[in-house]
């Protein structure tokens, strides 16, 4: 049987320009890393402006009258109290507490919201919605490239390129246009990202999203940035990564996610449960969660990777790695994971195997690297 071809982006053709190399990565053809290299990617990020292609994750508008009721039957977050054109993060819960997906919704009018949700989840994202969601009008916006440009550089580069997005904070939106090859272009621009740096992500019609990454390249601190990099900067900063740090079997509180549940959706709340899955979320953020996601300092220079297992003295198994790698920012191997609720506690010790050698980790606060966000 014939592998799937794999689905490309609109700047398929610009990322081979610029000397990536390609992978498949949620059934895309993605670059991981470009001749500069992962290493310089990520610090080139850190300490000016990187762009991100992330036109691979699904972008949705959801429209109709009472649609933020009804999407606060799938989310544990508080739509009503959201202003227009501010951000949420948010998770799709399923009945039995687990994640669906986590996103991000943005108001865009008293009856409308604008989705992006992970590339590896759209399709079961939007059957989802559908289902759940009967007479609202579901757009997939798949006429549309969305790019993100990150760094403490990245604000300077957009004042001159989209003046609008000047005064845009963490979590907020706006609508600004800018001519890409010689028309008139409506972008939609928030400032957010997957980096822990300041920086925006700016959906853009895919048929002008090569005129508009060739824009911003062309200032002097802007690097093309691959996956590679994209998943250091986010581990360093905390970040989960979706199929990774959760999935269907993980509830919010295992995740480390108790702050996505707005206060009125918890016991006692206006809005109390009226989701999917909150008898055991509510009864877990009472009670207390099996196991807990956690940072991990690592003792050595060499870097864990996901499913390596977390033993304690006696060599018992107590969690795995669920994100693992060499931090170039600390100079030095990051990890997150699970393990059992007793040995959760910041400062707690036990062990990593690492080809069957068991390698001193403690618990840390998280996130690794301080994050830049401009509120």
């Amino acid at each position: 049987m014939p592998e799937q071809e794999l689905l490309t982006t609109p700047l398929n053709a610009l990322h081979r320009e610029l000397g990536a190399k390609m992978v498949p990565f949620a059934g895309y053809d993605m670059p991981v890393q470009y001749p500069l290299g992962v290493l310089k990617e990520h610090l080139h990020t850190r300490e000016q402006a990187g762009l991100f292609d992330v036109s691979h994750m699904g972008q949705v508008r959801i429209k109709g009258a009472g649609i933020t009721a009804a999407l606060e039957k799938l989310v544990p977050v508080d739509l009503g109290q959201l202003p227009p054109f501010k951000q949420t993060y948010a998770v799709l819960t399923n009945e039995a507490g687990g994640i669906l997906d986590d996103l991000i919704i943005t108001r865009w009018a008293d009856d409308e919201f604008f989705l992006v949700v992970n590339a590896d989840c759209k399709q079961q994202d939007i059957a989802h919605l559908q289902k759940h969601l009967p007479g609202f009008e579901i757009e997939i916006m798949d006429q549309h490239a969305l790019l993100a440009l990150q760094g403490p550089q990245a604000r300077s580069v957009m004042d001159e390129l989209l003046p609008a997005a000047t005064e845009l904070r963490f979590m907020g939106g706006c609508f600004d246009s800018l001519e890409l090859d010689g028309d008139s272009t409506q972008c939609f621009i928030t400032c957010s990202g997957y980096t822990g740096e300041d920086g925006y992500e700016i959906s853009v019609p895919a048929d002008k999203a090569v005129a508009l990454a060739q824009k911003l390249l062309a200032f002097e601190q802007v690097e093309a940035i691959g996956l590679g990099a994209r998943d250091s900067l986010r581990l360093e900063v905390g970040l989960c990564l979706y199929g990774h740090d959760m999935n269907t079997e993980t509830t919010p509180i295992e995740a480390g996610l108790i702050w996505s549940i707005s206060k009125s959706r918890r016991a006692g709340g206006e809005k109390e449960a009226d989701f999917l899955g909150a008898d055991i979320i509510l009864q877990q953020i009472a009670d207390g969660a099996p196991r807990k996601r956690v940072g991990f300092k690592i003792s050595g220079r060499a870097p864990v990777r996901e499913g390596a297992e977390l033993v304690n003295a006696d060599g018992e198994i107590i969690g795995s790695v669920t994100s693992g790698g060499f931090g170039p920012t600390l100079g030095g191997p990051v990890a997150m994971g699970y393990v059992d609720k007793d040995y959760a506690a910041i400062g707690s010790q036990f062990f990593v195997l690492l080809r069957k050698k068991q390698i001193p980790v403690e618990v840390v606060k998280m996130p690794f690297v301080s994050q830049n966000y401009a509120r």
